[in-house]
């Protein structure tokens, strides 16, 4: 086990230096000066040129590439551009609202997902399977900013139940967690009602039944804990997706979490702070798959990780 996580880390190695390779690329190909949007457009060319010269953007490219990455391998991810503050430092800030956020709403996409995709396997073909899958149908469609859009004018604006921006409290983040959750939650009720079917129809299932165990036994004891190892794939992508996915929330609800920061460096073209946010994002993602690939090995004797 421990071998296979060292192998997997190792291997995470080119896949970081190819995420953060695009980025850069990207953020040098699209038009715009980061140092015109700090001082602005009118500001005294010879101005502007020691600036550029200060933040190291007259190197070359691959000059300044190396130098990120070098970096970035000692845990220095540089300065923003516009504030000052060590990238680093502005990510710590505001992950822990994230991740309050991403947890929170994790919690209601497990149980309002995983109770509906059970519900609905046993209940196969009835009004409440049909209904159900109709709705996960449309969350996954609907997309997310309109359904937070919908949720504040309900919730908050008409009924009052909730506050619709800004985080002070607890109480600030229920809306913003069930909006998100519920989106996680239509395609864990989809790939949970699925991998049951599957699973309810094998012959071991049927051996469990003739023997005169109960219903709930059968599908709990036997049938369930063999359903969740596909199950389990989509809850940690989902997991990665909430703590690094919960953008468009974070701003329709004027949360000060990473989301919102990311949103924030794109638009002040701030290169240091967008490519920090980005390897983080890809080091979030590259975790949550290794602690799925982890648990079917808990979850499935037979699956052995070497």
């Amino acid at each position: 086990m421990i071998q296979y996580i060292i192998r997997r880390l190792i291997f995470s190695i080119p896949v970081l230096i190819g995420v953060t390779l695009i980025t850069f690329i990207l953020l040098n190909v699209v038009p715009g000066d980061p140092v015109l949007e700090m001082v602005g457009k009118y500001a005294d060319p010879e101005t502007v040129k020691q600036i550029r010269e200060q933040l190291g953007l007259n190197d070359p490219l691959i000059i300044q590439y190396l130098k990120f990455v070098v970096n970035a391998a000692r845990g220095d991810l540089g300065r923003s551009f516009k504030t000052g503050l060590p990238v680093s430092k502005m990510i710590a800030d505001t992950f822990p609202t994230t991740l309050k956020l991403a947890l929170s709403a994790y919690l209601v996409a497990i149980v309002l997902g995983v109770s509906v995709g059970i519900i609905s396997a046993v209940k196969q073909y009835s009004l409440f399977d049909h209904s159900m899958m109709i709705v996960a149908l449309a969350g996954i469609s609907a997309p997310v900013f309109w359904v937070a859009i919908i949720a504040q004018l309900i919730f908050g604006l008409k009924l009052g139940w909730f506050p619709i921006s800004g985080y002070y409290s607890a109480k600030y983040m229920v809306l913003p967690a069930i909006v998100l959750g519920t989106r996680f939650a239509a395609s864990i009720a989809r790939y949970t009602r699925s991998a049951l079917l599957d699973v309810i129809r094998q012959d071991y299932i049927r051996t469990a039944r003739a023997k005169g165990l109960s219903e709930r036994a059968v599908i709990f004891i036997h049938a369930l804990k063999n359903a969740m190892i596909p199950v389990v794939t989509i809850l940690g992508m989902q997991l990665s997706g909430l703590l690094t996915g919960s953008i468009l929330t974070e701003s329709v609800f004027a949360i000060p979490g990473l989301g919102r920061l990311s949103v924030w460096a794109l638009s002040e073209r701030d290169y240091p702070l967008v490519q920090g946010v980005v390897l983080f994002t890809a080091v979030i993602y590259i975790l949550g798959n290794l602690i799925v690939d982890i648990s079917y090995a808990f979850l499935n004797p037979r699956i052995r990780l070497q």
